[in-house]
């Protein structure tokens, strides 16, 4: 018999999250607001698209937003200034956003105010698609100039995700990005898995993806 023993640290803090995340669920459930977690590497437009989403639904919902950043608050001033109400998580070097962390956020904020929570978080493709933050639906956002093949190298995140919006289609001449090779790569990784085509600076498929969404937001 060996003398050592393993402890999978990982497993423990994966287990402590998803039971975190589901105490979170079920409480929003309850007070009746439905959360979106926006994941997407750095610069791909997570702001951009918060704040054109902001625009098209702010009339028919009351939105907060839950800023996530190794540092700064940047992005929630831009969300402040678009008249938006935002909270800041600044993790100091985690890479994610994790339940406990959004627990933390929303515990600072009055769910009588709120209709919707959209969660930015960390921008990485990496952590943030291991954790469960709680929310009701997982987006991600591939901008184009980062290329169709990124579903090859981080196939993780695409399958954790509800809906892919690829950002940036306003550029699309500039780059060589093959729409239909990555139609086929997400079909093959997550069927399930909703595709809206954006701009978040022209505008362009932002009442879609809006649309789309409403019917998903159940208050």
């Amino acid at each position: 018999m060996s003398d050592i023993k393993l402890i999978n640290v990982k497993e423990s803090i994966l287990t402590d999250n998803d039971n975190d995340a589901l105490f979170l669920r079920e409480k929003l459930e309850k007070e009746n607001v439905f959360m979106l977690n926006i994941m997407s590497s750095p610069g791909a437009g997570k702001t951009s698209l918060i704040i054109a989403t902001l625009k098209t639904l702010q009339d028919k919902y009351r939105i907060g937003v839950i800023e996530g950043d190794i540092d700064s608050m940047v992005d929630s001033e831009k969300i402040v200034q678009n008249g938006g109400h935002a909270v800041q998580i600044n993790t100091g070097g985690d890479c994610h956003l994790d339940s406990f962390m959004i627990k933390s956020a929303i515990d600072t904020m009055d769910l009588d105010n709120y209709d919707v929570i959209i969660i930015e978080n960390i921008g990485n493709l990496v952590c943030p698609a291991e954790f469960d933050t709680g929310a009701n639906l997982n987006v991600m956002i591939l901008s184009v100039p980062e290329g169709d093949d990124k579903i090859l190298k981080y196939p993780l995140m695409f399958q954790v995700c509800d809906v892919l919006i690829i950002n940036k289609i306003d550029c699309v001449k500039m780059f060589d990005f093959n729409f239909d090779a990555l139609m086929n790569r997400a079909a093959l990784v997550n069927p399930k898995m909703k595709i809206f085509q954006v701009s978040a600076k022209t505008g362009e498929g932002i009442e879609a993806w809006c649309d789309w969404l409403s019917e998903k937001i159940t208050v």
